[in-house]
């Protein structure tokens, strides 16, 4: 049935008896329940895929009370030709059938050969600009259990650490003051899929999905499958818990090196404070004390490794930090340091100065 035909209140209705309140993430409740939850508009990400579709059905559902505040973002891609134009078309009239409002961009920069951190990139930054424009904190986002455990595989082949193998986080607050809320963390695909299908709701499928040119897709397609039938028991809900242990230890450890982080007023940070920590916590002392500092942003993974082995056993040293400043340890400090100008002789030629 076309998406124009289908009673969308209807289906959100059904919906929510099939998906009720209560099995949606706590964590995400439990803001939507207290005040400045009710102030200005939410804004729901939603690409007329399954999830974002029972994400937006939801809300509307659930939170009748907000429906005229209810905000819908569709970002095209323009990477499918007709099919791209078809989601956006279909995203309109299931907002048009709910009366929420809709905005929606398309990809003006989009070339054949887009990767997938290009496309995130460019989703993203129409999401911050509209939100920005339309006077929201708020971003909704359809993330499921199969999400996590993509994202975990994908984030264990780079080496991530509690950090980043913690997402996607259901309560994610920005250092600008967003937030963004993922509350189907606790449902897995399938059970969206089935959801949606009670309901007499239809979603769009991206086609792409099915191809294995992305690095997501490929572990979707073959890794999940694979790892679902040997674990033998429910995998995606084993990931999901160990993905709210490893939110809960890192949340743990940079309280702790917060405690731990003291700078003096001139920023070189102590370093006999963390003398004897675990390195889990000097790593995240470093870390905060290298974010204040511009310059290091491009400090490689070996140079951050070098870093911290320094601080840990506490030696004088002079680290690189780039082309124009130092990391340098000295009587129990660490402190930045920025690279003196070459001496000019009076014929013109530069000296350059030593450094360790």
């Amino acid at each position: 049935m076309p998406a124009h035909k289908i009673n969308w209140p209807d289906c959100a209705g059904r919906l929510a008896a099939a998906l009720t309140r209560e099995q949606l993430h706590p964590a995400v409740l439990a803001w939507a329940g207290v005040k400045p939850a009710r102030r200005g508009p939410w804004a729901v990400a939603f690409s007329g895929g399954a999830d974002s579709l029972a994400l937006l059905l939801l809300l509307w559902a659930h939170w009748p009370h907000r429906r005229e505040k209810l905000v819908a973002l569709h970002f095209n891609h323009r990477l499918r030709g007709r099919e791209s134009n078809g989601d956006e078309a279909f995203c309109r009239q299931v907002c048009r059938g709910l009366g929420v409002r809709y905005f929606s961009a398309r990809w003006r920069a989009a070339h054949s050969g887009a990767s997938e951190a290009e496309a995130r990139m460019a989703r993203f930054g129409f999401f911050e600009r509209k939100l920005r424009a339309i006077g929201c904190r708020v971003l909704w986002l359809g993330h499921q259990q199969d999400d996590i455990a993509e994202t975990m595989f994908m984030r264990l082949a780079r080496g991530s650490g509690t950090v980043g193998l913690a997402a996607p986080r259901p309560l994610h607050a920005m250092h600008d003051g967003r937030v963004h809320l993922r509350p189907l963390l606790t449902l897995k695909k399938a059970q969206i899929a089935a959801g949606l299908r009670s309901a007499g709701g239809k979603w769009r499928e991206d086609a792409t999905n099915a191809g294995n040119d992305f690095f997501r897709n490929r572990i979707r397609r073959t890794v999940l499958p694979a790892w679902r039938r040997a674990a033998g028991r429910d995998a995606l809900g084993g990931i999901a818990l160990s993905r709210e242990l490893l939110e809960e230890d890192a949340a743990a450890l940079e309280a702790w090196s917060a405690d731990l982080y003291f700078p003096r007023g001139d920023g070189a940070l102590d370093l006999r404070r963390l003398s004897g920590k675990p390195r889990a916590v000097i790593r995240r002392a470093l870390h905060r004390w290298l974010l204040a500092r511009p310059e290091a942003a491009g400090l490689s993974r070996q140079g951050f490794a070098s870093l911290l082995a320094s601080v840990e056993a506490g030696r004088a040293t002079r680290h690189s930090l780039g082309a124009e400043s130092f990391a340098v340890i000295r009587r129990g400090h660490l402190e930045f340091e920025r690279r003196r100008p070459a001496r000019v002789l009076k014929e013109g030629r530069q000296i350059p100065r030593r450094s360790n």
